[in-house]
């Protein structure tokens, strides 16, 4: 009787001949625990520091809905609002210039862009803000007249610094989003006998808002920061207001780590806002969408009960 070795399974195996078991051995990163020992210490060393001085911590509470610290951040808000409006809308101009065949439109976009770029934003307000010095009056003919010091306000200024300034910025980041999308969108609907607005309306600028729309939530962020700037210029926003309340109440200090603290919040939520906003757009460009932090903590959530249910 012969036997079919062919037909033997892994029971019939001599214990000698099998592969042994692998083991795995967990690599130690030694390097991730001397790190977060070297912060935790960095942290607490900053605390220390910090309780050494003598800070009235009591006065960032009692002041955080202060009437004129309120008015502050209404005026920052709206300031930043107005500033990025002026800056998109002149951006958008400036790219479509930039990129035109019309070598007079592009030279123009070109210089504004090298001179509102090359030069530091607080230059240009001062610059606004003492413009009075060289001219006494606003003369547009039938349109406009007035002396300057009632023309240029604080508000103005700041309005002109910011937002004449942003377009630029604004300008090279349309201007990427436009060049993002493939030139033959373009043709394909001049083809179809879309005329050039039509195109750029409804071909070109939705597919360049992927591009445009993370760099541009920056913007609006470091806008929200750059507006601390304007107190220069005599103009009563958020900082100016803190600086004030902290001149007459002794707290100088407190109340500059108070403005921080509302500008931290306000960036916050700004920051989720640009997450929001850049899912939206996002959809098309791939399958499914990354999940959000919420998702994520509900699916933490589930997958912790049911483990728990098993158990």
């Amino acid at each position: 009787m012969t036997t079919d070795i062919s037909k033997k399974g892994p029971e019939d195996t001599p214990p000698s001949s099998r592969p042994e078991a692998i083991r795995a051995i967990p690599v130690r990163h030694y390097g991730r625990y001397v790190a977060a020992v070297a912060a935790i210490a960095a942290l607490g060393a900053i605390v220390y520091a910090f309780s050494q001085g003598d800070i009235n911590w009591n006065a960032i509470p009692d002041n955080f809905f202060d009437d004129r610290i309120l008015r502050g951040v209404r005026e920052t808000l709206i300031l930043t609002a107005l500033s990025m409006l002026i800056g998109v809308v002149g951006g958008v101009i400036l790219s479509v210039m930039r990129m035109s065949r019309n070598p007079v439109t592009s030279s123009i976009a070109w210089f504004y862009i090298w001179f509102f770029r090359g030069t530091p934003v607080l230059v240009q307000l001062f610059v606004w803000f003492n413009l009075g010095f060289v001219f006494d009056y606003v003369n547009l003919g039938p349109v406009y007249k007035d002396e300057w010091s009632d023309f240029m306000t604080p508000f103005l200024t700041a309005l002109l610094g910011l937002g004449l300034n942003e377009a630029a910025y604004m300008a090279e980041i349309c201007r990427a989003g436009l060049l993002s999308v493939d030139e033959g969108q373009t043709e394909a609907s001049h083809a179809l006998g879309m005329s050039h607005g039509k195109t750029l309306r409804r071909i070109v600028l939705p597919q360049a808002m992927r591009v445009v729309v993370p760099p541009t939530g920056n913007e609006v962020i470091n806008m929200l920061k750059t507006t601390s700037l304007v107190a220069a210029v005599q103009y009563y926003e958020l900082l100016r207001y803190a600086q004030d309340i902290g001149t007459s109440s002794g707290a100088t200090v407190e109340t500059l780590l108070l403005a921080a603290c509302w500008y931290l919040i306000m960036t916050s939520i700004l920051s989720v806002g640009q997450y929001y906003l850049e899912r939206y757009y996002a959809r098309g460009s791939s399958r499914t969408l990354p999940a959000t932090p919420f998702q994520k903590i509900k699916a933490n959530m589930l997958s912790l009960g049911n483990r728990s249910g098993v158990r």
